[in-house]
């Protein structure tokens, strides 16, 4: 592509409005089913969405929630997970990860991440769930819509008798070596916040697992703890989805796999372009062991971050930092005792790394552009 066949315009980092237009007629007749129904919570719009949920990620069963963070929340809880126990993740990811394990009163346990892929490095989690004693959950989180390296994962916590619980919250429909994300582990969790690849009008999550007895649970725990209406074997919380928000899903759902191969073919031309211009970036490569990425973020690293954003901004192209403050540095997590130094590349990739524009309706030319203005701006 050639500079001349581009031209300036504001490029925003997601485009819902978009996506809204070529499917509008058929989200608003899947509201307006629900609004006749006067159904509004679980029901058969929901067990309908479960269904094609599980199909989807090639499981046995999908659990309706209110949300992505309340799926890790009662993963957590069906593990029996609480005081005194611990749990091991990464601290390059969202709050909810990390939110979850303290607010049973367990203790989070890190291990860094991998620059390449940004996420848990196999090796260190399967060394600490040798090594460290009370683990009783491992939480890989497959970020970005790459999936996480598994194989040393699975069988650390094989050999040690841990649960794997995949935060699969940004990665419905990636794969580790040909297996679903959320297929994997015991429990996975799904987000369906309006920024995923397949987004709710508002909150909504999903749990998967292949396990009988644990979805029994997981449908339990979401509704009080209660089995049967008014009768609690356990305490849970209120977690239902909504019936609303199932029918957008469902119609969302449809498209979704057209959307992440949009996505995936973006990522390419962003290669592409940056290659050709010789962006001094590095851009997001696809491990072989990730069969299928879905790409709800490209994410670059970058020097001088911040001042690249702040010019990107000037000529009209949003980005943003996924995330800023890794989750051991975070105020509310201090009682951990963690300093800066312990986890070097969580806090360098928090410094240096920033998610482009990668939504399914980018043009080519809108791709080239972002590459030619961040070319501009390492050229000053």
């Amino acid at each position: 592509m050639t500079e001349a066949s581009t031209s300036r315009k504001n490029i925003p980092l997601l485009d819902l409005k978009a996506q809204h237009r070529h499917i509008r007629d058929e989200v608003l007749n899947a509201i307006a089913s629900v609004v006749d129904s006067q159904h509004f919570i679980l029901g058969e719009q929901v067990t309908r969405l479960e269904a094609e949920i599980a199909t989807y990620c090639s499981v046995k069963h999908a659990i309706g929630c209110a949300s992505g963070s309340d799926a890790v929340l009662l993963a957590l809880m069906a593990a029996g997970v609480g005081r005194g126990d611990k749990v091991l993740t990464t601290p390059y990811t969202f709050f909810a990860t990390v939110g979850a394990i303290s607010r049973l009163g367990a203790t989070p346990v890190f291990v860094d991440v991998e620059e390449e892929t940004f996420n848990i490095d196999p090796r260190k989690a399967s060394e600490a769930m040798r090594t460290v004693d009370g683990i009783r959950v491992v939480i890989p989180v497959h970020l970005f819509g790459g999936c996480a390296d598994m194989e040393l994962i699975e069988a650390a916590a094989k050999e040690k008798n841990i649960w794997v619980v995949e935060d699969a919250a940004q990665s419905i429909g990636s794969e580790w070596m040909g297996r679903r994300a959320g297929s994997v582990g015991q429990i996975g969790c799904l987000s369906f916040f309006p920024s995923k690849n397949l987004g709710a009008f508002g909150d909504a999550g999903m749990l998967t697992t292949n396990d009988d007895a644990l979805d029994k649970k997981l449908r339990s725990l979401r509704i009080h703890g209660a089995p049967k209406k008014y009768y609690h074997d356990q305490v849970g919380v209120n977690s239902r989805l909504d019936a609303l928000q199932a029918g957008v899903l469902s119609v969302k759902l449809r498209y979704l796999d057209g959307w992440s191969a949009a996505r995936r073919r973006n990522a390419d031309l962003y290669r592409e372009f940056i290659k050709e211009l010789a962006v001094p970036v590095r851009a997001p490569e696809e491990k072989i062991y990730q069969t299928r990425h879905i790409y709800n973020q490209f994410a670059i690293v970058a020097e001088r971050r911040d001042e690249l954003q702040a010019y990107l901004k000037e000529q009209g192209i949003a980005t943003e930092v996924y995330y800023p403050l890794p989750m051991h540095l975070q105020k509310c997590f201090a009682d951990l005792g963690h300093r800066q130094g312990d986890f070097p590349i969580s806090e360098r990739l928090a410094q240096t790394s920033l998610a482009l524009p990668i939504y399914p309706e980018l043009e080519a030319s809108d791709i080239f552009e972002v590459c030619k203005a961040m070319r501009d701006f390492f050229a000053k």
